[in-house]
Protein backbone atom coordinates (compact mmCIF):
# COMPACT_ATOMS: atom_id res chain seq x y z
CA UNK A 1 0.00 0.00 0.00
CA UNK A 2 1.19 3.73 -1.03
CA UNK A 3 1.73 5.24 2.89
CA UNK A 4 1.84 8.50 1.21
CA UNK A 5 -1.93 9.00 0.25
CA UNK A 6 -4.84 7.04 1.59
CA UNK A 7 -8.53 7.16 0.31
CA UNK A 8 -11.17 8.42 1.45
CA UNK A 9 -12.98 4.82 1.56
CA UNK A 10 -10.24 3.36 3.03
CA UNK A 11 -10.05 5.94 6.21
CA UNK A 12 -14.23 5.59 6.42
CA UNK A 13 -13.45 1.69 6.04
CA UNK A 14 -11.60 1.90 9.61
CA UNK A 15 -13.23 4.44 11.21
CA UNK A 16 -16.51 2.76 10.16
CA UNK A 17 -15.51 -1.23 11.99
CA UNK A 18 -13.31 -0.66 14.44
CA UNK A 19 -14.89 -0.21 17.63
CA UNK A 20 -12.59 -0.42 20.50
CA UNK A 21 -9.47 1.62 20.43
CA UNK A 22 -5.96 1.30 22.40
CA UNK A 23 -3.87 4.13 22.46
CA UNK A 24 -0.01 3.89 23.21
CA UNK A 25 1.07 7.43 24.59
CA UNK A 26 -1.91 8.93 25.89
CA UNK A 27 -1.11 11.62 28.29
CA UNK A 28 -3.05 12.83 31.51
CA UNK A 29 -2.31 16.09 30.85
CA UNK A 30 -5.36 18.29 29.35
CA UNK A 31 -3.22 20.38 27.27
CA UNK A 32 -1.57 17.00 25.27
CA UNK A 33 -2.47 16.20 21.73
CA UNK A 34 -3.45 12.64 23.16
CA UNK A 35 -5.40 13.78 25.88
CA UNK A 36 -8.07 15.53 23.22
CA UNK A 37 -7.97 13.07 20.82
CA UNK A 38 -8.59 10.41 23.27
CA UNK A 39 -11.39 12.43 24.65
CA UNK A 40 -12.77 13.42 21.07
CA UNK A 41 -12.71 9.76 20.10
CA UNK A 42 -14.44 8.88 23.36
CA UNK A 43 -16.89 10.84 22.92
CA UNK A 44 -17.73 9.67 19.26
CA UNK A 45 -18.58 6.16 20.76
CA UNK A 46 -15.59 4.44 20.41
CA UNK A 47 -14.12 2.46 23.16
CA UNK A 48 -10.60 4.15 23.96
CA UNK A 49 -8.36 2.45 26.33
CA UNK A 50 -4.98 4.07 27.81
CA UNK A 51 -2.29 2.40 27.32
CA UNK A 52 0.85 4.58 29.14
CA UNK A 53 3.52 2.36 31.61
CA UNK A 54 3.83 5.81 33.64
CA UNK A 55 0.08 5.64 34.29
CA UNK A 56 -0.81 2.13 35.07
CA UNK A 57 -3.32 1.45 37.38
CA UNK A 58 -4.84 5.14 36.59
CA UNK A 59 -7.37 6.26 35.01
CA UNK A 60 -7.52 8.93 32.12
CA UNK A 61 -11.38 10.04 31.56
CA UNK A 62 -12.62 7.07 33.67
CA UNK A 63 -10.76 4.22 31.65
CA UNK A 64 -8.71 2.47 33.60
CA UNK A 65 -4.43 2.59 32.31
CA UNK A 66 -2.67 -0.48 31.09
CA UNK A 67 1.07 -0.65 31.32
CA UNK A 68 1.29 -2.34 27.83
CA UNK A 69 -1.18 -3.76 25.12
CA UNK A 70 -0.51 -7.60 26.13
CA UNK A 71 -2.26 -6.35 29.44
CA UNK A 72 -5.35 -5.24 27.64
CA UNK A 73 -8.17 -7.86 29.07
CA UNK A 74 -10.25 -7.53 26.36
CA UNK A 75 -9.96 -7.52 22.08
CA UNK A 76 -8.38 -4.43 20.59
CA UNK A 77 -9.71 -3.02 17.49
CA UNK A 78 -7.06 -0.91 16.52
CA UNK A 79 -4.02 0.40 17.93
CA UNK A 80 -3.43 4.10 17.64
CA UNK A 81 0.43 4.76 18.31
CA UNK A 82 0.81 8.05 19.73
CA UNK A 83 4.56 7.71 20.55
CA UNK A 84 7.94 8.48 18.61
CA UNK A 85 8.47 7.40 14.82
CA UNK A 86 11.36 4.95 16.74
CA UNK A 87 8.72 3.36 19.10
CA UNK A 88 6.32 2.17 16.55
CA UNK A 89 8.37 -1.00 15.77
CA UNK A 90 7.72 -2.47 19.11
CA UNK A 91 4.59 -1.81 19.69
CA UNK A 92 3.61 -3.50 16.26
CA UNK A 93 5.58 -6.24 17.62
CA UNK A 94 3.68 -6.57 20.58
CA UNK A 95 0.72 -5.98 18.88
CA UNK A 96 0.93 -9.18 17.15
CA UNK A 97 1.36 -11.31 19.85
CA UNK A 98 -2.63 -10.24 20.76
CA UNK A 99 -5.14 -13.07 20.21
CA UNK A 100 -6.94 -11.87 18.72
CA UNK A 101 -4.59 -9.30 17.06
CA UNK A 102 -6.02 -6.01 16.47
CA UNK A 103 -7.22 -5.08 12.91
CA UNK A 104 -5.94 -1.88 12.54
CA UNK A 105 -1.89 -0.08 13.30
CA UNK A 106 -2.61 3.54 13.03
CA UNK A 107 -0.06 6.14 13.64
CA UNK A 108 -0.22 9.38 14.68
CA UNK A 109 0.81 12.41 13.13
CA UNK A 110 4.24 12.99 12.33
CA UNK A 111 4.86 8.99 13.38
CA UNK A 112 6.11 7.48 10.24
CA UNK A 113 7.85 3.87 10.48
CA UNK A 114 8.15 1.86 7.40
CA UNK A 115 9.63 -1.21 8.72
CA UNK A 116 6.60 -1.11 11.38
CA UNK A 117 3.99 -0.60 8.86
CA UNK A 118 5.72 -3.26 6.72
CA UNK A 119 5.55 -6.11 9.86
CA UNK A 120 1.78 -5.14 10.42
CA UNK A 121 1.11 -5.47 7.04
CA UNK A 122 2.71 -9.38 7.17
CA UNK A 123 0.56 -10.03 9.67
CA UNK A 124 -2.25 -9.34 8.19
CA UNK A 125 -3.12 -6.15 9.63
CA UNK A 126 -4.35 -2.87 8.06
CA UNK A 127 -1.54 0.40 8.34
CA UNK A 128 -2.41 4.14 8.58
CA UNK A 129 0.84 6.77 9.20
CA UNK A 130 1.18 10.11 9.81
CA UNK A 131 -2.40 10.78 9.98
CA UNK A 132 -4.89 11.38 12.94
CA UNK A 133 -8.18 9.68 13.54
CA UNK A 134 -9.92 12.46 15.80
CA UNK A 135 -8.84 14.45 12.32
CA UNK A 136 -10.06 12.15 9.73
CA UNK A 137 -13.35 11.67 11.33
CA UNK A 138 -13.68 15.20 11.95
CA UNK A 139 -12.78 15.72 7.77
CA UNK A 140 -14.98 12.64 6.77
CA UNK A 141 -18.15 14.38 8.82
CA UNK A 142 -17.71 17.47 7.51
CA UNK A 143 -17.06 18.57 11.69
CA UNK A 144 -13.89 20.35 10.67
CA UNK A 145 -15.68 22.05 8.13
CA UNK A 146 -18.01 23.11 10.34
CA UNK A 147 -15.73 24.28 12.36
CA UNK A 148 -14.25 26.84 9.99
CA UNK A 149 -11.72 24.50 7.55
CA UNK A 150 -13.03 24.91 4.01
CA UNK A 151 -15.08 22.05 3.10
CA UNK A 152 -15.90 23.34 -0.51
CA UNK A 153 -19.70 23.31 0.36
CA UNK A 154 -21.23 26.77 0.58
CA UNK A 155 -24.79 26.54 2.70
CA UNK A 156 -26.57 28.51 5.48
CA UNK A 157 -27.57 25.16 6.89
CA UNK A 158 -26.73 24.72 10.94
CA UNK A 159 -24.97 21.44 11.81
CA UNK A 160 -27.38 19.17 13.46
CA UNK A 161 -27.40 19.18 17.00
CA UNK A 162 -27.22 15.78 18.73
CA UNK A 163 -27.34 16.06 22.03
CA UNK A 164 -27.31 18.98 25.10
CA UNK A 165 -24.12 20.36 26.21
CA UNK A 166 -21.59 19.87 23.82
CA UNK A 167 -21.45 19.41 20.40
CA UNK A 168 -21.32 16.42 18.75
CA UNK A 169 -21.70 15.56 14.79
CA UNK A 170 -20.69 12.39 13.44
CA UNK A 171 -20.02 10.83 10.39
CA UNK A 172 -23.55 10.32 8.81
CA UNK A 173 -23.71 13.97 7.04
CA UNK A 174 -23.34 14.18 3.94
CA UNK A 175 -19.77 14.97 2.95
CA UNK A 176 -17.56 16.18 -0.34
CA UNK A 177 -17.17 12.16 -0.49
CA UNK A 178 -20.45 11.09 1.34
CA UNK A 179 -21.37 8.33 3.22
CA UNK A 180 -21.87 7.47 6.91
CA UNK A 181 -20.30 5.05 9.46
CA UNK A 182 -21.07 2.56 11.98
CA UNK A 183 -19.40 4.35 14.72
CA UNK A 184 -21.53 7.16 14.02
CA UNK A 185 -24.73 5.03 14.38
CA UNK A 186 -23.40 3.53 17.44
CA UNK A 187 -22.70 7.19 19.56
CA UNK A 188 -26.11 8.01 18.36
CA UNK A 189 -27.81 4.96 19.99
CA UNK A 190 -25.88 5.02 22.70
CA UNK A 191 -27.11 8.91 23.03
CA UNK A 192 -30.22 8.24 22.61
CA UNK A 193 -30.01 5.48 25.01
CA UNK A 194 -28.61 8.11 28.13
CA UNK A 195 -25.26 6.48 27.95
CA UNK A 196 -23.37 9.72 27.33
Amino acid sequence: MNHDSYPDAYIRGILNTVKSIAMVGISPKESRPSYFAFKYLLERGYNMIPVNPGQAGKEILGRKVYASLTDIPEPVDMVDVFRASQFAVPIVEEALQLQPRPQVIWMQLGVRNDEAAAKAEAGGLKVVMNRCPKIEYGRLSSEIGWMGVNSRTLTSKKAKLLGGGVQRMSLDRATFAGGATQAAERAQKKQAEGQD
